[in-house]
């Protein structure tokens, strides 16, 4: 008989008695909404697993794979605007986008004409000729279509689907974006290309920011539909109970079929590349190609996770999404959780999310005790901003916690454990 794995036990028991005292502070309504919140937090943390702790891939890029996921899911769930549909803007849309195809054909084929002999010289010299005329070509048609919907109607709107098929859009469409990404970024180094994916995600962020005739903007849209009724039909905790109940699911489909492929030839031949990737190359594997095979992967399911977050905010703000909460803290997460455990990435991504937002409140109320028993031993007259550095504390106590985990366990409370083979 296998040893009991006692280390998981202690650690999970503690982290639900941490709950539970969350629970039984700041009730019951707000205990809810915190673990679905970590649900979803957990999905995206298994899908960066997947491309640190399985492939060693370094992406910061995951705000705008969630952002991106969410506009994808908000475009499929919300409801029809009608405003749109009944004038003439979308014939005109239709064109422009046509034009933005017609023109992307002609940069392509200018840049495949060194197969008819032209020298590489000449051929990116009439690349950039034809980038500049197709770009000024289809912009020319383009801004006026978009106006038009600006002044009109507004937005697009949405297609009015179910909400499942809204979030397996998002993670599509993160997949896709991560495949462009990945045949850009994949063959530089670890810090380049950590910084590739950082721009090529401020550029996705910036896009769904200015585009209102796509997104409102900063306008945001609400209410996001949800897949359950909301809080108004059936009350904040039963409705969050049951959000919490479908994220539950897909983040057991996810965990098991991960650590199915973990533990199969395709999981060998992954650890195999991460750890020694000149040794798998040389027994005939496409290490970038797999490589690639791992990002796209790790996107579609971040793009899952980070569909079903901003579902449940049910408010959709391009401004909203941040490197902090939507990349460090999901870094952090996986990191003392242990990379290359899912069980572990999930312990993390728990705790973490627990101290995150219970920073905020346990703080302000030290800080009232200290104002109370200053102001009655010593006169002291306390800041009148103490909400506003209680706040500030999140990010001292994530830092703090860091510390002494990556002190006493460098390699994550539950690091990876070595696969045996029988």
């Amino acid at each position: 008989m296998s040893a009991l794995p006692r280390r998981e036990l202690v650690l999970f028991s503690g982290l639900v008695v941490v709950v539970a005292l969350v629970f039984s502070w700041m009730g019951a309504a707000y205990g809810t909404r915190m673990l679905v919140e970590a649900s979803c937090y957990a999905i995206i943390g298994l899908g960066l697993t997947i491309q640190w702790g399985y492939a060693g891939l370094f992406n910061v890029g995951i705000m705008g794979f969630i952002a991106l996921a969410a506009f994808v899911s908000l475009f499929v769930t919300y409801p029809v605007n009608a405003a749109f549909w009944g004038s003439g803007a979308p014939a005109e849309l239709g064109w422009a986008l046509l034009a933005i195809a017609a023109g992307a054909a002609a940069v392509y084929a200018a840049s495949q004409t060194h197969r008819l002999g032209l020298p590489k010289a000449w051929r990116t010299l009439l690349t950039m000729i034809v980038l500049a005329v197709a770009y000024l070509w289809a912009q020319s048609i383009f801004d006026p279509a978009t106006t038009r919907i600006e002044r009109g109607a507004g937005w697009i709107g949405g297609l009015g689907l179910p909400v499942w098929l809204g979030w397996a859009a998002g993670g599509v469409a993160a997949g896709a974006l991560g495949w462009a990404m990945g045949r850009i970024t994949l063959g530089l180094r670890a810090d380049y290309m950590a910084i590739a994916t950082l721009g090529i995600s401020e550029i996705v962020k910036a896009f769904l920011k200015n585009a209102d005739w796509l997104t409102r903007g900063t306008l945001t849209v609400s209410p996001i539909p949800w897949p359950v009724p909301t809080p108004q039909e059936l009350g904040f905790v039963a409705s969050r109970a049951a959000y919490l109940s479908i994220t539950a699911i897909l983040i057991a489909v996810i965990f098991v079929l991960l650590q199915r492929a973990w533990h199969s030839p395709w999981g060998r031949m992954m650890r195999a590349i991460r750890d020694n990737e000149v040794s798998a190359a040389a027994m005939g594997k496409d290490v970038n190609r797999r490589r690639l095979e791992m990002f796209v992967l790790g996107n579609v399911i971040i793009g899952i996770g980070g569909a079903a977050l901003v579902t449940f905010t049910s408010i959709f703000d391009p401004s909203a999404f941040m490197p902090l909460n939507h990349t460090f803290l999901i870094w952090v997460m996986v990191i003392l959780g242990g990379a290359g455990n899912n069980l572990g990435t999930v312990f993390g991504v728990v705790l973490v999310y627990v101290i995150w937002t219970m920073s905020e409140p346990a703080a302000l109320f030290l800080f009232q005790q200290a104002a109370s028993w200053g102001d009655a031993l010593f006169g002291w007259r306390a800041p009148a901003d103490l909400s506003t550095r209680a706040l500030q504390m999140r990010v001292f106590v994530i830092g703090l916690t860091i510390t002494l985990v990556l002190r006493f366990a460098p390699n994550g409370l539950l690091p990876e454990k070595p696969v045996k083979y029988e």
